[in-house]
């Protein structure tokens, strides 16, 4: 019998920046002209990170699961058919939280962040990564992947591991 091919069966994701004060990374400086004067280079710093937790919370918990939800949809499929769970590595109770909204055993769930803490954005990559080379992740395997970051924005990706 013959496996399903990997391949992305759904993707959707959001981008409005209307919650831009919620999680942000603010950058100040100066345009500065260069000497052949067809070119400009900006120089200046981040401030810090700017982080509403509460207010992140409430986002994630919220949207994460709907937007998962569209997407398992979008692939024709449920939240049974979904063997890992695989979200953002910002903070264990807002992966817990998002796991039972979907009704998902949180034995399903991929995490690393006891090792690795949040590693920003390449915290989905990292813990996939992880999650294969110590064979969790099998081919053939669904995945049901969800990040969100500044902004505030967020998407989802279903996924066939091949």
């Amino acid at each position: 019998q013959s496996q399903p091919q990997p391949h992305l069966t759904s993707c959707d994701r959001y981008d409005p920046g209307l919650d831009a004060d919620k999680l942000s990374l603010p950058y100040s400086g100066k345009t500065i002209e260069l000497a052949d004067g067809k070119h400009t280079v900006t120089g200046g710093a981040y401030k810090g990170i700017g982080m509403d937790g509460r207010s992140v919370y409430k986002f994630a918990t919220r949207e994460v699961p709907r937007v998962l939800s569209e997407a398992l949809a979008n692939a024709g499929l449920t939240v049974d058919d979904v063997d890992h769970l695989l979200l953002h590595q910002a903070n264990i109770r807002i992966m817990e939280t998002v796991a039972q909204r979907l009704g998902i055993d949180f034995d399903k769930v991929i995490t690393n962040l006891d090792q690795n803490g949040n590693t920003s954005a390449g915290s989905i990559p990292i813990a996939l990564s992880e999650a294969v080379a110590n064979g969790k992740v099998k081919k053939g395997d669904i995945i049901a992947c969800s990040g969100f970051g500044a902004g505030l924005s967020w998407g989802a990706v279903i996924l066939r591991w091949g």
